[in-house]
């Protein structure tokens, strides 16, 4: 969350009424609540405009989406903050449900085309959202990480990275060719689906890759066996999905390419890469 609340002029332009804004968790990667309206203050223009786009007419059967809020003069962004109808819930350790719901949000983003923004290089001065596009794209090369494009910042000088970059290497080596085709998906699944109850689970907003369908669902396992206390039966309940393997392995080199790459990634977070990295080895 970030320390200070939208500034007025951004609460009027969003109409946002309640009284004080309210700080939520990194579910709503740092938004503010005031009445039913959630501000975040966004890491890149492009693809918040483009996610509230995408929000404001999607209908995904089973789901709850938050909806972009426009300000008064019709913009999704003001001064780097955008607006979201509040979602209710919490992330819960759900997991085959969180892979569930994203499986439903993908048939409905299947027919979207690729935006611009997910076609274009990362060039300097490098952002947080390039570090994610890299790690990405590291996944997929013939040589991981070989060589970062102009302008990126030096691989951070710390163990726990240097042994991220040198497993990701290992792991390209068990790389077979896929054939599913790629599509619009929801990269960050984990931690942004909310439930409450009984009540169908609420995503708060879509984080655009152009990849498989099963590698968007492979991201949130490797996410949940790392981080969440999933049970290791995670990945063989989902072994029905296209290429599973094969996708439960590039999703866990993106993460691993995250976790080398990013300026707040910490030592504490590699361990459960490891263990996720013993299981995805013994199936693939």
């Amino acid at each position: 969350m970030i320390d200070d609340p939208p500034p007025g002029h951004v609460l009027a332009a969003f109409g946002a009424k309640g009284g004080d804004p309210e700080p939520l968790s990194g579910t709503w990667e740092g938004g503010w609540r005031c009445g039913e309206i959630v501000l975040s203050l966004i890491a890149d223009h492009p693809r918040a405009a483009w996610s509230a786009k995408v929000r404001e007419t999607l209908f995904v059967d089973g789901l709850r989406l938050a909806r972009p809020v426009r300000s008064t003069d019709g913009r999704y962004v003001v001064s780097g903050w955008r607006a979201d109808t509040f979602v209710s819930g919490y992330p819960e350790p759900r997991h085959d449900e969180v892979v569930s719901a994203g499986i439903r949000l993908h048939e409905a983003t299947a027919a979207l085309e690729r935006p611009r923004f997910l076609t274009q290089a990362p060039v300097p001065p490098w952002t947080e959202v390039d570090v994610f596009t890299v790690a990405d794209r590291a996944a997929w090369d013939d040589r991981p990480l070989h060589t970062l494009p102009p302008g990126a910042p030096p691989l951070p000088d710390a163990e726990d990275r240097g042994e991220s970059v040198e497993l990701i290497n290992q792991l390209a080596a068990l790389r077979k060719p896929t054939t599913s085709p790629s599509q619009l998906v929801h990269g960050d699944l984990y931690g942004t689906v909310l439930f409450t109850g009984t009540a169908a689970p609420g995503i708060t907003d879509i984080t655009p890759y152009w990849r498989p369908a099963p590698w968007a669902a492979g991201v949130a396992v490797v996410d949940a066996l790392s981080w969440g206390e999933a049970d290791d039966g995670l990945i063989e309940r989902w072994d029905i999905l296209p290429e599973w393997q094969q996708m439960l392995l590039r999703a866990l080199m993106f993460r691993l390419g995250v976790h080398a790459l990013h300026p707040r990634s910490t030592p504490e977070a590699f361990p459960g890469l490891l263990r996720t990295a013993a299981l995805v080895r013994m199936v693939v």
